[in-house]
């Protein structure tokens, strides 16, 4: 597995070994001995979350202040641009965001640890998602950043006018939002 180190030094990208001839492939998603010595963290993840979505859907950027997760992140079919923004007040990278292609052909997967929303945009006609959390979904604490906020400026690869949710469509400014301290 090769680790990839990004802007955001908590932020990581997974790219595994992939292992194919003409019957298909096999390879590891996950090892918890490689993920805590790229992290440092000994995480246990609580629930997988799988979705699928059409071209052009934005999903996010969503995080939860009580109960933050952290989410291990892949595509298994398809192509997305995965974004993580850090909403920790008290870190130098605080209002800056990470983003990555990420697709079922390069099979890589992103670590978002807890303190940072997270989002991903469509690209490909449809896509779905799997992600790995380390703590439970509690909708009554669920946060949006706006995906579109100015202040921020994530340089999504679009192509034409996103498809939001109705509470994605709501997002608060970085400025309004709820932070980590």
């Amino acid at each position: 597995m090769q680790i990839i180190r990004t802007s955001i030094p908590e932020v990581i990208i997974f790219e595994p070994k992939v292992f194919g001839d003409e019957r298909g492939f096999f390879f590891e998603s996950f090892n918890a001995k490689v993920f805590k010595q790229a992290t440092g963290l000994n995480v246990s993840f609580v629930q997988d979350n799988h979705s699928k979505s059409a071209k052009n859907v934005l999903r996010g950027l969503h995080y939860q202040i009580e109960q933050a997760q952290g989410k291990l992140v892949r595509v298994t079919q398809g192509e997305v641009f995965d974004v993580a923004v850090d909403l920790r007040e008290s870190s130098a990278t605080f209002g800056q965001w990470e983003g990555t292609r990420l697709s079922g052909e390069s099979k890589r997967q992103m670590w978002i640890p807890p303190g940072f929303a997270h989002g991903f945009l469509v690209l490909s006609e449809t896509a779905e998602f799997l992600y790995k959390t380390t703590d439970f979904y509690a909708p009554q604490h669920e946060c949006c950043l706006k995906w579109d906020d100015p202040s921020v400026e994530i340089d999504w690869p679009l192509q034409d006018t996103p498809i939001l949710s109705a509470k994605d469509s709501v997002g608060l400014s970085l400025q309004d939002a709820k932070k980590f301290i």
